[in-house]
């Protein structure tokens, strides 16, 4: 035996097509709420509901994944004890990264970002997501499971869980202390996961203000390549 989990059978995909019409207006949509999605570090303590966690987190379980091993874990951090924790743990680590192991080309990169070792927000935001990737996969009798693609696999379901809060009005921000073990330690999670990132979750605090930032326009990030016409 391989170990490998069992495959469903084929069967057939045929999605209705939508109406071009539609799929515009659609993609228009969705184009202008991505534009709106911003990095917060100024979050409220206001309450947010378990449940739309838990249906961001099932949207980011339909991401693809090599060979659809799905190598996720999510650790959703609301007890304040353990955000607290959290919170110290991280700073502990940024004071030093600022201080002494960040190179100055690093530190000016950040510094239009305005973010320093000081992370209250991960103690005021209702919510941490800790998303950890899995690799190997430790199978229920022990045996372990080459996993691939982990990274590409995980910060796609990153992308999709970050799109689906934002959807849903909240605030979030990617936050990756360096290192990140002391995550694996207090979330209590097993060897074989690895802290990929830590997400706060929440809604913006009433006096929230972010850098006045541009996206690359499209021309900058893409390249057609077509037939000739």
């Amino acid at each position: 035996m391989s170990g490998a989990p069992d495959l469903q059978p084929f069967i057939a995909y045929r999605p209705e097509r939508i109406d071009p019409a539609l799929s515009t207006a659609t993609l228009a949509a969705d184009l202008a709420c991505a534009q709106g999605r911003r990095s917060v570090r100024a979050f409220s303590p206001d309450p947010v509901p378990r449940a739309w966690i838990e249906a961001a987190l099932a949207i980011a379980g339909t991401a693809p994944s090599g060979a659809h091993r799905q190598p996720w874990h999510f650790a959703v951090v609301g007890d304040p004890g353990l955000k607290q924790r959290i919170r110290h743990a991280a700073e502990e680590e940024e004071r030093d990264f600022y201080s002494r192991r960040a190179p100055a080309e690093w530190l000016a990169a950040l510094a239009p970002l305005g973010t320093d070792e000081h992370k209250e927000y991960l103690e005021i935001a209702p919510w941490l997501i800790v998303v950890f990737r899995r690799d190997p996969e430790v199978l229920p009798d022990g045996r372990t499971l080459k996993n691939y693609y982990v990274g590409e696999s995980v910060g796609i379901a990153v992308g999709f869980l970050l799109q689906a809060l934002h959807r849903a009005g909240l605030a979030t921000l990617t936050h990756t202390p360096s290192p990140m073990t002391f995550l694996r330690d207090l979330c209590g999670r097993p060897a074989n996961e690895k802290p990929f990132v830590l997400i706060p979750v929440g809604y913006p605090a009433a006096d929230c203000r972010v850098p006045d930032l541009r996206r690359k326009p499209l021309a900058a990030i893409a390249t057609f390549h077509e037939a000739p016409r």
